[in-house]
């Protein structure tokens, strides 16, 4: 009998293992899943609509985007975690995954174990955003009015535990004012009710702010950049204007349940960006930003301790462009090595930090050549 169990073992295991190989060379053969953690309309779910408009070109399948809202993307996190890990449902995260970990003692998943790194795809810098009535047009006037005045303003979020969040109850905390926080479910409707007048203030991106700016439905007080952005020259940052180092970076990047097959990962990371560098523009630019040590679309690394930023992704940088272009620390073009301590639960968590810092360019997403 066990003779017969061996030999019947011997046959079937080759040709499973063929199978499912098979299955990964061939991947994708059907429509692909990305969950958002927050609802349509915000910086996100442009991003996403950005990204995989490419990925659907060169993977030869089509995205479909579900929007799972809600707990800080607590929900959208669980759903992926618990997905099958075959690369057709994939999350589309931002610095919610690490900050949730560290406000929450229990949560469904583990955010370390049951998810895998994919790509980081972008790096938006924040821009403080205040209503049009609110009894200041400034950002100084706005501490100014707010030390005066305690708990008389509030300020949207697109949640408890997104970045949003905690980059405000930072700056608030450096400037000792107090506002009151309103979490929305998602930044697009923390957007409608800051149009409304319903609050005062938000922490948002150029991307979903612009054009409210340009109509005069919204002031632009700060950049949370490290300098100017090119965008909005006369809108200063929050550095400049008495907190030096202060940096609110939303990251976006790709993960899969822990378990999907690395063959599988590797084809979407690697899926080829044909128009990325094309042209001899593109290639020139690439060559001048080499020649002083940096990646045509930003620098080298996202900064000197990029796997401590971006969590969970290490260190990426060299892959993906931010939003804002830096100059690197180190005038050889090279980083320090990171070095990691017990305060790693605070990954991605926005920086208060006093290095120098270089200036920003337009915003773009960037697709890096073997990079999705």
């Amino acid at each position: 009998m066990i003779k017969w169990l061996g030999l019947l073992l011997a046959l079937v295991l080759p040709g499973a293992t063929l199978t499912a190989a098979n299955a990964q060379a061939s991947y994708p053969t059907r429509p692909i899943r990305l969950i958002l953690p927050f609802p349509a309309g915000g910086a996100v779910d442009h991003v996403a609509r950005l990204v995989t408009a490419r990925m659907a070109e060169d993977l030869g399948r089509p995205f479909v985007i579900e929007n799972k809202a809600g707990a800080g993307g607590v929900i959208a996190t669980d759903a992926t975690a618990k997905a099958t890990p075959d690369g057709y449902t994939l999350l589309l995260t931002t610095p919610n995954r690490t900050i949730s970990a560290a406000l929450n003692a229990k949560l469904p998943y583990d955010a370390e174990k049951d998810l895998v790194p994919v790509s980081v795809v972008a790096e938006v810098p924040e821009l403080l955003v205040s209503h049009p009535s609110a009894p200041f047009e400034t950002f100084a006037g706005f501490v100014e009015y707010a030390k005066k005045h305690p708990g008389k303003l509030n300020y949207s979020s697109a949640g408890n535990g997104t970045l949003p969040h905690v980059t405000m109850e930072l700056l608030l905390r450096h400037t000792g004012v107090g506002v009151a926080h309103i979490p929305y479910r998602g930044a697009a409707p923390a957007m409608t009710d800051l149009l409304a007048g319903q609050v005062q203030l938000k922490m948002d991106t150029y991307a979903t702010a612009n054009q409210h700016v340009a109509q005069g439905k919204l002031r632009a007080l700060a950049f949370a950049s490290r300098e100017r952005s090119t965008l909005m020259p006369n809108v200063p940052t929050v550095a400049e204007m008495g907190l030096p180092g202060y940096e609110g970076i939303l990251w976006i990047g790709i993960v899969a349940p822990a378990g999907t097959p690395k063959p599988v990962i590797e084809k979407c990371v690697g899926v080829p960006a044909r128009g990325a560098h094309a042209g001899p523009r593109r290639a020139a630019q690439a060559r001048r930003c080499r020649a002083r040590g940096r990646h045509a679309g930003g620098v080298r690394r996202a900064d000197c301790q990029g796997s401590r930023t971006v969590a969970g992704f290490g260190p990426v940088g060299q892959d993906h462009a931010r939003l804002t272009n830096h100059r690197s620390t180190d005038l050889s073009g090279r980083c320090p090595a990171a070095t990691r301590s017990d305060d790693d639960m605070t990954q991605g968590l926005p920086r208060a930090t006093q290095r120098q810092h270089a200036g920003a360019s337009a915003p773009r997403i960037r697709f890096a050549a073997r990079s999705c």
